[in-house]
This record gives structure tokens, sequence and C-alpha cells, in this order.
């Protein structure tokens, strides 16, 4: 972080110092919320969760390094005491973005944005020092925490916004304003708590709406293949940018295609050239990620060449999505356990059918979360569709939800048994020890409150002699 006396935070946050003898020490490491990760000269923020009251852990984290406490009330420790701690540490992040000499990134979407996040840090940061969000940390703490982890040497920050209703971008935008803002796509994603796509398309557009004029340096970067993000161009004053695959879009891929074992190819067009990439991760849904990475790192003047180069290179920096992991005996573990919505159920099973030419393929599904009225009709038709890709077999893990999506393979016409339902993840774990074969492929894939993870965890450990290979 850059450097801050604790008076200079607490005039910032609106707080009273409590406990401090000495106003002027500074905040040089990690502002944090977890105690386990005070470093010494930290910010420890004490939030009150549903289990835990960070207040508590307040004499510790001193004890460990931390300079102070960001509290909402004194806790016998140097502390900043604020009425709201969420909204002080927004506060906070808003000022030293400020302060930054940096370049910010934003970007939303409906499915695609930790790894399309993860690409653009990657492509970056072999131009200069990129800070970008960890994880899916996109939220009202996650995002400022993060803006708070650059350094007067940061020249890049790319943070992932999420919303799960009306304005949330819109202040997300506010505590750190992004010059570039990229929209990759609108779909069903918490659909049951929005009310429908336009109202999704609605809530994700507030990040266009918040970019600088075009005059002034604002880009927004929009997917021209999806009719709900390129309408809005209308909602703002920035220079526009489209990717895709459409004739028309500014940096576009053509010759798009799947390596036998499952990785996009594809020639990436920019408007200064041209050049190809080869990417190792895995489905065909990376080719709209890459692009829309590819548009935001040509705005920021690399070349297509450095674009592509990057590209080729760049793996999967955030745990359970994609993961790709080979056991000894040949069994192929896809874990992309990590969340799951409509869009990215159809693009993993899409990318299973293309891993697994030749072989045996599994996938073991569970709930997608927040689709509301649309559940039923979502989950049958990612039966179907498991189906129609001719997976080898289904497996459905969980209640009502894993049912329909066993219901929706049999009505397409999985009679026999290419589907089973399953009522929980042990269930699921005895079936595929007794069942799997050497070259076999599963995915593992659900929303994260399943907890599918532990799945694919189990496989892996299961009958492995000698040492996982990951890839």
């Amino acid at each position: 972080m850059i450097a801050l006396s604790l008076a200079e935070i607490a005039e910032v946050v609106g707080g009273q110092t409590h406990d401090i003898p000495d106003p002027s020490v500074e905040v040089t490491a990690p502002v944090v919320r977890d105690s386990r990760e005070v470093e010494p000269g930290s910010l420890f923020v004490a939030f009150v969760g549903e289990r835990v009251d960070g207040h508590d852990f307040a004499r510790q984290v001193v004890e460990a390094g931390a300079v102070a406490v960001l509290a909402s009330r004194p806790v016998g420790v140097p502390a900043i005491v604020v009425d709201d701690v969420q909204r002080a540490l927004g506060a906070l992040a808003r000022h030293v973005v400020r302060r930054l000499g940096a370049t910010l990134v934003a970007l939303t979407g409906s499915a695609g944005k930790t790894s399309t996040k993860d690409l653009i840090a990657q492509v970056l940061r072999r131009k200069a020092p990129t800070v970008f969000t960890p994880g899916s940390l996109n939220n009202e703490i996650g995002l400022p925490l993060t803006a708070l982890s650059a350094t007067e040497e940061t020249r890049f920050l790319v943070l992932e916004m999420g919303a799960r209703g009306i304005g949330h971008i819109r202040y997300l935008a506010e505590l750190t304003p992004p010059r570039i803002g990229l929209v990759l796509n609108v779909g069903t994603a918490h659909i049951g708590e929005f009310g429908g796509r336009e109202q999704i398309a609605q809530a994700k557009g507030e990040l266009v709406e918040s970019l600088p004029p075009a005059a002034d340096g604002g880009v927004a970067v929009l997917n021209a293949d999806d009719p709900l993000v390129r309408a809005m161009a209308s909602r703002t004053k920035a220079k526009v940018v489209l990717f895709g695959e459409a004739d028309e879009a500014d940096v576009r891929a053509e010759n798009v295609r799947l390596t036998d074992s499952g990785q996009p190819a594809f020639r990436l067009h920019t408007p200064s050239g041209a050049s190809d990439v080869t990417m190792r991760l895995y489905g065909e849904h990376h080719v709209s990620n890459a692009l829309a990475a590819a548009a935001v790192a040509h705005e920021l003047g690399m070349s297509a060449e450095e674009i592509a180069t990057a590209l080729s290179e760049a793996g999967s920096l955030s745990r359970w999505r994609m993961e790709v992991t080979e056991r000894p005996d040949g069994v192929t573990i896809v874990n992309d356990a990590y969340n799951a919505n409509p869009e990215s159920m159809r693009a993993a099973l899409r990318a299973l059918v293309a891993m697994g030419r030749g072989r045996r393929t599994w996938a073991v599904l569970g709930k997608m979360a927040e689709l509301g009225d649309e559940a039923l009709a979502e989950h049958d038709a990612v039966g179907r569709l498991a189906v129609r890709l001719n997976v080898g077999k289904l497996v459905a893990v969980g209640g009502r939800e894993a049912s329909w999506l066993q219901l929706g393979a049999y009505n397409e016409g999985s009679w026999g048994e290419e589907s089973v339902h399953v009522s929980d993840a042990q269930a699921a774990i005895d079936l595929l020890r007794s069942e799997l074969r050497p070259g076999d492929v599963v995915l593992v894939k659900a929303s994260r409150s399943v907890g599918l993870e532990g799945v694919a965890q189990a496989l892996l450990a299961t009958g492995a002699e000698g040492e996982v290979a990951a890839r």
C-alpha cells in the first residue's frame, strides 16, 4: 500500500483515533480483514460477521504487527473508530486510487469475469507492474482491499466488479473510478435477484456510464457478439471499442478451432496487426475472454504480437476454474466447481466434449443458484444439452435442482445408464470410484454453495500411485 499516516487515514475516513500514541505512524503493509494475513505495518479492518467479530482479534493483530485497527468501537489497542467500517474502507480506497499514477481497468459481466481478469493481468504485467483482483473478491469489501494493495510502482490496476442489484456497480465505480471499462456479456447469472436480463444489462451498463469522456481517455470495451452489451455504446461518452467474432469488431478472432486436447487457437486481429494465438486454457469460450483482454491491452499500447504471445502463455490463476489435472492412471479431472450459471455450464460441457474426443466423458453437475423462476427451465436445459453433446454419463448431485438436471437428460433420450441422480457429494465420489476407467475425463461443476470441489479433490486422491501431475 502507499504509505499513509494514521492521522491522514483518520481524516480521510472521518474517524476518531483511540489509544494511538503517535498519529504520525504510517501504514506501510497491506490493509487486511483476515487476522491471519496481518504483517508488520498493516491496518486491520474489523468487520462484524454472522459468526465472527473482527473486533475480537484486535489485540492479536496488533501483537502480530498491525499498527492500528479500523473499527466501529474502541478495542483497547490503537484504533481509528468510524460509524461504518465498510464505507470507511471504500473512502480510503478512493483516496489511494486518486493518488496513484496507475491506469484503472474495470470489468464486469455475467460469466467469465474472473478468467478474463486473470488474462488481462497476465498480459498487462508484461508491460508494467500490475495489481489485480485476487480470485473473485469483486464486491464492496474485496474491491477496495485490492485497490489498497497497489503501490507507487503500480501502473495498471485491474478490478473485477460484481453486482447483485441495480446501483452496485455504480457504487464500486465511484470508489475506484476506471478509465477503461469492459463488459463481457449479459447472461442469466443471478437472474432470480435481478428479475430479468434487461435488468442485468441495466446494472452491468453502469460501468460504461461511469467512464470519463473519450477526450479524457475513457474507453468502453464492449462485446460485439452480445446485443445487450453492444447496445451499451449509447450509454457512454467514452470511446467505444468492440471485440468479438463479428466482422465489425475492432479486435476479433478468425479461424477459431480447438486443438486435440481442447485448447482454443485462433488468428487475433487488432487495428494495428494480426498474430496467431494457441491458448493453454481449455474450452472455446476462452476465445471471447482472450479477445476482451486483447482489446484492453491494445488500447494500452501493446502490439498484436505482444498480446498473442502473452495470451498463448497465460494460465489459470484462480482455483477451481477449469483446473485440469491428470492422474497417473490416465483419468483427467476438470475441476470447475468454483461457481456455475447456465452460460458457464454450457461452456464447460462443450469443453468437456472437446477434451474427451475418443475418451469416455463424465459430467458431475449440481445446482445453479439464484435463478429464481428460471431455475427449472435452466436446469432442464443443461441436462438436455449433456445428452445432445453426447456426454458419456451425467451424474446429477443434490436435491431438487439436481433432479431437474437428470429429468432433462431423461426427457432428451437418456433412458439407460447415461444419467443418474445421487443425493450428495459422497454418493458421487463412491459411484465414480467404482466406475472410473483409465483415460476417462470427468468434469465437476456447480454453484459454489454446493461444494462439489470436494468431489474433484477426492478423485485426485483416489488410487493415485506416485505424484499427480497438474497440467
